[in-house]
């Protein structure tokens, strides 16, 4: 197995697009690494960059101590997973699983061997004999995921292998590949635009946008220290509520002014605002952060409630605040009976809400604690 390194690197097309713009980023061996973003933030461009499918405008790629910028793909030891599963229709799951061992000139014995002990691994033995049109697509999945697992590569790529099948089934293949990935120890990249897949999936996640990495952590940790404006609202469902306001000193320390209501901050590493008192801010707040009812520092806001979604063990609503501002969505029990139009008290839980400079996506965490880095 070996590490991924990608230094400075870019790619601009003829065009004058740049999908991918100088990203520095170390994938550790045996790492299973997601890249997660919007459609065109650079994900996938990134992904055909490591496995020789598009080439580098300028940059090193390193995969384990050999630059690989001009090394052909099939001489790269990678093997790449797609969206599509790309099985030959008329070859059996066998044949389909062995053919790139067989232009590999592999001797018959250990093309046999290593088919069984995937087949066996990715529960596919009853199947070896079908051809792909008799398969489900879960099924199909797994023989293009066998296909590349016969190759003992270096490192596996994977381009949004799952996108094709139902939520019920992406669930099970989200559990079958890290089962995969622990037995087989190897190093993975792998791209989706699905944030739950990027949570429970990655050992650590890239979260991308516009050509450039936003921030490299593992999953919980930008969950719940988000670099910038941007990683916390892509990263959560739904998304982090903001409220734009200004910072000031308050009796207890610094709070947030939201129109005429001062709300306490009792975040940790709040201490770090107090050099931005009277600057306008932004106030990150994920949706378990409401709380019917006054919050636990007696804030309570009036809303009017625009919407509910119940969702079984719990709902979401949508409000309206009294003192106005964007519209904001509240995790709560699926219990409480609320309607349409009804005008309700908010409580707001400062404890685990987040400061961010006013402006676009790029708007800093103020709120961050001071060790946290973009890239660990």
């Amino acid at each position: 197995m070996a590490s991924i390194e990608l230094r400075q690197l870019c790619k601009t097309y003829d065009n004058g697009f740049q999908a991918v713009r100088g990203i520095d980023l170390a994938i550790r061996d045996r790492e299973f690494m997601v890249l997660v973003g919007p459609s065109g933030c650079g994900k996938t461009t990134s992904l055909r960059m490591i496995a020789g499918l598009e080439e580098a405008t300028s940059g090193d790629l390193m995969i384990g101590d050999r630059r690989v910028n001009d090394v052909e793909p099939k001489d790269r030891d990678i093997a790449m997973v797609f969206q599509s599963y790309a099985l030959y229709p008329h070859m059996t799951v066998r044949e389909n699983m062995a053919f790139a061992l067989r232009l590999r000139n592999l001797a018959t014995a250990e093309i046999e061997r290593r088919v069984t002990e995937a087949s066996r691994m990715l529960t596919l033995d009853a199947l070896l004999d079908r051809l792909p049109k008799q398969l489900s697509g879960g099924q199909r999945q797994r023989v293009a995921l066998g296909r590349a697992v016969v190759r003992n590569p270096q490192a596996f790529l994977f381009d949004e292998p799952l996108s094709n099948l139902d939520a019920k089934l992406r669930g099970e293949m989200r559990s079958e590949l890290r089962a995969l990935h622990a037995r087989l120890q190897a190093t993975a990249v792998y791209v989706t635009h699905d944030q739950i897949e990027a949570m429970t999936l990655g050992d650590r996640i890239t979260v991308m946008n516009q050509g450039r990495i936003q921030q490299v952590a593992e999953p919980m940790t930008v969950y719940d220290w988000p670099w910038n404006r941007f990683v916390a609202a892509f990263i959560g469902t739904p998304a982090m509520n903001f409220l734009p306001g200004r910072l000031v000193a308050g009796t207890d320390g610094p709070a947030f002014l939201l129109n005429t209501i001062e709300l306490a901050l009792a975040m940790p590493h709040r201490d770090r605002l107090a050099s931005h008192s009277g600057s306008e801010a932004v106030l990150g707040l994920r949706p378990d952060h409401l709380i019917l009812g006054p919050g636990p520092r007696g804030s309570r806001l009036p809303a009017v409630v625009h919407q509910v979604e119940l969702m079984g063990d719990h709902q979401y609503i949508t409000l309206e605040l009294a003192v106005g501002g964007p519209r904001l969505t509240m995790k709560t029990d699926p219990h409480h009976r609320i309607r349409r139009e009804e005008v309700i008290d908010v409580g707001i839980d400062t404890t685990r809400a987040h400061v961010f400079e006013a402006g676009g996506d790029d708007a800093a965490n103020l709120t961050l604690p001071p060790t946290l880095t973009r890239q660990p």
